[in-house]
């Protein structure tokens, strides 16, 4: 069996207030938004139709919310929960204050804002997350309250 080497952090080295400002960024591509809206079924011509996307509000299409809240998410696996968490527990507020575009690149920070021990895991803990997208220009596009168990640190 292949065992993962954990390179996330353990229920114990996320204090309510930290707050991690992520390394990994990322630029959305064209490609990337089609194929992730045609992927979960979306007709949506405001991510799809370029023509459809001039004559609204953005003058152009915008990349699926799905797709934007995924990657905000993503980005912040390697440094927080690669390896251990046990699993997502729940979203509790998303939100997109702006739209993303193609060729857009975003940054994500990450806050701590509750943690506590699993009434019924001694062995995990339960932690809040705010994670917080950005595009190039520090404009706020995603921003996504996440609960998730936690391991604790390995005793042996």
């Amino acid at each position: 069996m292949r065992e993962i080497i954990p390179k996330g952090l353990w229920f114990e080295d996320l204090p309510v207030g930290l707050v991690v400002e992520h390394p990994l960024t990322r630029t959305i591509t064209e490609s990337d938004n089609v194929q992730f809206t045609v992927a979960t079924m979306n007709p949506a011509p405001l991510h799809l139709d370029a023509d459809y996307a001039s004559t609204t509000q953005f003058g152009q299409v915008i990349v699926n919310s799905m797709f934007t809240v995924a990657l905000v998410v993503g980005i912040s696996v390697h440094d927080l929960t690669h390896g251990t968490t046990v699993a997502n527990l729940g979203f509790d507020k998303v939100t997109f204050p702006a739209p993303l575009f193609h060729g857009d690149t975003v940054h994500v920070e990450s806050e701590v804002v509750a943690a506590r021990a699993s009434n019924s895991n001694p062995d995990r803990g339960i932690v809040t997350f705010e994670h917080r997208g950005y595009n190039q220009h520090d404009v706020l596009v995603c921003s996504a309250v996440r609960n998730a168990m936690m391991h604790k640190r390995p005793t042996s």
